[in-house]
């Protein structure tokens, strides 16, 4: 069998992307951007993507391939090639298998940098595969993706840190099928507006704001064709605020960027499209206009999340700034990561550029003790 043969002196990391969830498209886009900011000086990159069935592939190093369109979203294809992980702990070597049968040695990789968001990557799963077989990788672990994945959880533990959250009642699927009109008038006493979400998705796929009772079936349709559990959420009128945060170095404190704000158009939703296609919903704005006190307290609530859920690597902490104070909506373990994504956004305005930060999630990665 043959081996590739790795670049000297450079780190050979591991780009997985794609995957199984209704992110996919959204996965491969950020790959696009790392693919085209990571430092080659420094980086060797081994990019696999995993195909919406589950496939998993070696796929080109080419960033054009996999560049967000509105007018065709970016798909991993299958192209008949396997990539296996190691079969012991003590190995770092992939293997690939080709489309007519015959393999090699991808050779020894130093790091897997997941860029995997929603289930099936975003949740625990992989990072828990990683484990397993004994490679580093970058961002959340196992215990940390799987609570920032399911919003239910998330809100559990921060509501438990003594952190405000929404309020919110979950319902799943039997529950809905079940007794509809009951549910509907217990989620009637959170207030209109709600706001109906898939517990376990991002990128705003499956959330539908709901204004009048009538609506409220629909969005649950919408909700649980994502997931067997959605989350019921009051409306929080205020401001909406992120900030971004980076692991702390050698063991320290987690790092808090300076904040970003969404600013909503006419229809106050900030949904896919305006997210990723261009659409007029919302703007981004960072840094975000606060006052000193009001920012070193969302920095103090965002390090304070990111710990409560055992994070490392990065997050993503999301925030209503109202009349009564800060409200976290979510912590995202693995935040939106093109380049015009607000996390990068909001680091670029506190001196870190999108290359550096690529760079630094990798050296993150390498040094975690699992």
């Amino acid at each position: 069998m043959t081996r590739d043969t790795p670049a000297p002196g450079r780190t050979r990391v591991v780009l997985l992307f794609g995957g199984r969830s209704s992110e996919h498209a959204i996965s491969c886009a950020t790959a696009s951007g790392v693919l085209g900011a990571i430092d080659r000086d420094r980086f060797e990159v081994v990019p696999v993507g995993i195909t919406r069935d589950g496939a998993v592939t070696l796929q080109p190093d080419d960033a054009a391939l996999f560049a967000l369109d509105a007018e065709q979203l970016p798909e991993v294809r299958d192209n008949g090639t396997r990539v296996r992980w190691p079969e012991t702990a003590g190995s770092r070597e992939l293997t690939v298998t080709e489309p007519d049968g015959s393999s090699r040695l991808l050779g020894e990789v130093d790091v897997v940098f997941p860029i995997l968001h929603g289930r099936f990557g975003e949740d625990g799963t992989v990072q828990g595969l990683l484990e397993l077989v004994g490679l580093p990788y970058v961002g959340a672990g196992l215990l940390a993706s799987a609570v920032g994945m399911d919003k239910h959880f998330t809100k559990t533990v921060l509501r438990e840190a003594g952190i405000a959250v929404a309020p919110w009642r979950t319902v799943r699927a039997r529950e809905w099928a079940a007794s509809p009109e009951a549910v509907a008038a217990e989620v009637a006493s959170l207030g209109f507006p709600l706001f109906v979400k898939p517990a376990r998705a991002g990128s705003s796929v499956g959330v539908s704001r709901v204004d009048a009772p009538e609506q409220l079936a629909a969005a649950m349709a919408v909700g649980l064709a994502e997931d067997v559990k959605v989350l019921v959420e009051a409306g929080v009128v205020g401001r909406e605020l992120e900030c971004a945060v980076l692991g702390g170095r050698d063991g320290g404190a987690p790092r808090t960027s300076l904040a970003g704000e969404i600013v909503l158009g006419a229809d106050g939703f900030y949904d896919f499209e305006s997210k990723y296609l261009g659409g007029d919903g919302a703007g981004l704005v960072c840094p975000a206009p606060l006052a000193d006190d009001e920012l070193a307290e969302m920095q103090r609530l965002a390090a304070l999340a990111f710990e409560s859920v055992d994070g490392t690597g990065l997050a993503r902490v999301d925030f209503f700034l109202t009349d009564e104070g800060w409200v976290v909506n979510e912590i995202n373990t693995m935040p939106g990561f093109t380049p015009i994504s607000m996390f990068p956004a909001c680091w670029l305005a506190s001196g870190l550029s999108y290359p550096e930060l690529i760079t630094e999630l990798i050296e993150l990665g390498l040094e975690t003790d699992r």
